[in-house]
């Protein structure tokens, strides 16, 4: 997918297998929900049985991510449309037998760096009606070809720790020469059908 993650001495990268039995296993997520995980990084002082954040990594190899329409988004609108979809999904995940889920709101609301062609945002939600609620803050790398995604689950308590950490994570990936964002071939490469907006939502 040509690119790296510089993890660098204060986190430590675990493997997509051990990924996969901590999502599913010990934090009781659907198995679906741990298919396409790459890896996770971890505070490199704390372990996968410690209560702390993870941040799971993924790709998306969707094509080029227009970012044209960045500066024109309202997200106290989308943030409405993501509330309401919420709420259909959490109907499935209850009939499945998961907790229930609902989006309070953005814990973090979307920033995205045009320079470095970076997204960030966090979402607050409540699984189960559990008055602790957790916290997703999501990082978004774009690419020639599709999207790095690195999606860290953790209470909301952490926030403001994550907050802390989020520039050097936001470092972290970097695509290698061919595979950039400004490397995209106008009329050659494939788009995606969806901007930032799309990745938000």
């Amino acid at each position: 997918i040509g690119v790296r993650l510089n993890v660098g001495p204060k986190f430590y990268f675990v493997g997509p297998a051990d990924t996969k039995k901590m999502l599913v296993e010990a934090w009781g997520n659907p198995p679906a929900s741990a298919e396409r995980a790459l890896g996770m990084i971890m505070p490199s002082d704390k372990t996968p049985i410690d209560d702390t954040w993870g941040a799971i990594i993924t790709f998306d190899a969707d094509g080029y991510v227009s970012d044209e329409e960045a500066g024109k988004i309202d997200y106290t609108a989308m943030l409405k449309d993501m509330q309401e979809g919420t709420d259909e999904a959490s109907k499935q995940r209850v009939s499945s037998g998961f907790p229930s889920i609902r989006l309070v709101g953005w814990a973090s609301p979307p920033f995205y760096d045009k320079v470095t062609n970076k997204l960030h945002w966090a979402k607050e939600l409540e699984f189960g009606g559990n008055p602790k609620h957790t916290l997703n803050y999501d990082v978004r790398a774009l690419g020639r070809n599709g999207v790095l995604k690195m999606n860290f689950v953790a209470g909301m308590q952490d926030l403001g720790a994550i907050k802390t950490i989020i520039p050097a994570v936001m470092e972290m990936p970097q695509f290698d020469q061919g595979f950039r964002y400004q490397d995209y071939i106008p009329g050659t490469d494939k788009v995606a059908a969806y901007g930032i907006g799309g990745l938000i939502a």
